[in-house]
């Protein structure tokens, strides 16, 4: 009956999410609405997640299905629209410093949000003998993994780091290849850009469906963690929620308000798709056909910059993942140990959360192997990470949501520096 009550519900929010389209509302307002009966439908229909979480992996999968040829094909359609190696230079160097300053700074958040709010308090230390410790790779074994041998391969393992090098490799040859012949390499140029607007299109369609896919991804999360999972570590939760809205609006919104002169709040309001389903998914490459779509579409930057800086944030920009929640655990595991941390441990902490900011991959709980990377260096014991596992995926909606917006406002500051931000468009849109 439950699963009876389960299919009930979501025939009714696909039906009003077509309403909703066909009466024009919002893309922004239908995830928002459906997010709330979402999570209203998890907590009353607990035994019905099969459902909420058929549907939901169904959307995640429609994502995933563009996440590599988004990568692909853009990547290399923004580099050849670019025109000359100079610039290419001068857009990547932007980009990957406003990354690398955000990562310090969402790092040093973290750690004075959890010295401010005490997570740790109420907490006994229990055995953690189980706690299988993840392995860190060697930086040969990571630094071997990046590069693209079997470009195929990588795809078909969607292996994402690999191929934005290689795209980023291919389009730098085709550049350069213009240089020589630019009539032979015309045809080239043509295909690339033609199947990056057939890309376009097929997102759009996808994200279409983002209210229902958010709707069962909430729903599903709702009713698969109760009360009696997440009370014991509600100051945690609190502390990592807290870090990560003010990096979102402190951070982002100083660097939206003081370096591009927007409006913060109007700029939230239009990167509010990207950001829910960041929220829903805890992917930032599931998430980049959407980031991409708003960039373009509702931030009103070019595609140029935004099919170049949106999968390499996805890759290395990673504010939350490898900065606020690193730092944090670090604080955490420390005051749990009862081990005293000096100015060289918060040091090292932030040092190596922000390294860790920028290597982590943009996939679900990849979070933990940061965290783990960051205790070891700060001398911490690594088994206390199994202390918050629990909640990891409460965390990694949190974590997720920051870095795709880091990722659109980068591509919003890198857009008007350079000149490729419609200011006129985004103020009427």
């Amino acid at each position: 009956m439950a699963v009876f009550y389960g299919v009930l519900v979501s025939v009714a929010v696909v039906l009003g999410v077509f309403y909703l389209i066909k009466i024009k509302i919002k893309l922004g307002i239908q995830i928002l609405i459906t997010m709330a009966i979402g999570i209203l439908a998890g907590i009353l229909l607990e035994d019905s997640t099969i459902v909420f979480s058929t549907i939901g992996q169904g959307f995640v999968g429609l994502l995933k299905m563009l996440v590599i040829p988004l990568v692909f094909f853009t990547l290399i359609s923004s580099i050849i629209n670019i025109q000359d190696i100079f610039q290419l230079r001068k857009i990547g160097l932007k980009t990957f410093t406003l990354f690398i300053v955000t990562a310090i700074i969402a790092s040093i958040i973290g750690i004075l949000t959890a010295l401010a709010v005490s997570p740790w308090q109420g907490i006994k230390l229990s055995s953690v003998s189980d706690f299988e410790i993840r392995e860190i790779p060697s930086f040969s074994e990571v630094f071997l993994n990046f590069i693209p041998s079997n470009p195929f391969g990588n795809m078909v393992n969607d292996e994402v780091i690999p191929i934005v090098i290689f795209s980023i490799l291919i389009g730098v040859s085709i550049l350069l290849s213009k240089q020589h012949d630019q009539n032979a390499i015309q045809p080239v140029e043509a295909f690339f850009r033609g199947f990056s607007q057939a890309l376009f299109q097929l997102t759009k369609m996808v994200i279409k469906l983002s209210p229902i896919g958010v709707f069962a991804l909430m729903a599903n999360v709702s009713s698969s963690y109760g009360i009696e999972t997440l009370l014991p570590l509600s100051l945690l939760i609190l502390t990592v929620y807290i870090a990560c809205i003010i990096h979102i609006i402190f951070t982002y919104g100083s660097l939206i308000g003081v370096i591009a002169k927007v409006n913060p709040f109007g700029f939230f309001y239009r990167a509010f798709p990207a950001m829910a389903v960041a929220f829903s998914t805890r992917s930032s490459y599931g998430t980049l056909p959407v980031s991409i779509n708003v960039i373009t579409q509702r931030l009103k930057v070019s595609k140029k910059i935004a099919n170049f800086v949106a999968p390499l944030g996805a890759t290395i920009n990673m504010d939350a993942c490898g900065g606020i929640y690193p730092a944090i655990v670090a604080v955490f595991v420390s005051n749990i140990y009862g081990i005293e941390l000096t100015f060289v441990h918060y040091a090292l902490i932030v040092l190596t959360a922000t390294i860790a900011s920028v290597g982590t991959a943009g996939v679900p709980g990849t979070a933990s192997i940061m965290a783990t990377v960051v205790l070891s260096s700060a001398g911490l014991p690594v088994e206390g990470l199994a202390l918050v596992l629990a909640v990891d995926p409460i965390l990694d909606m949190a974590r997720t949501t920051v870095n795709v917006t880091g990722d659109l406002v980068v591509s919003l500051i890198v857009g008007k520096s350079e000149g490729e931000w419609d200011q006129g468009a985004y103020e009427d849109n």
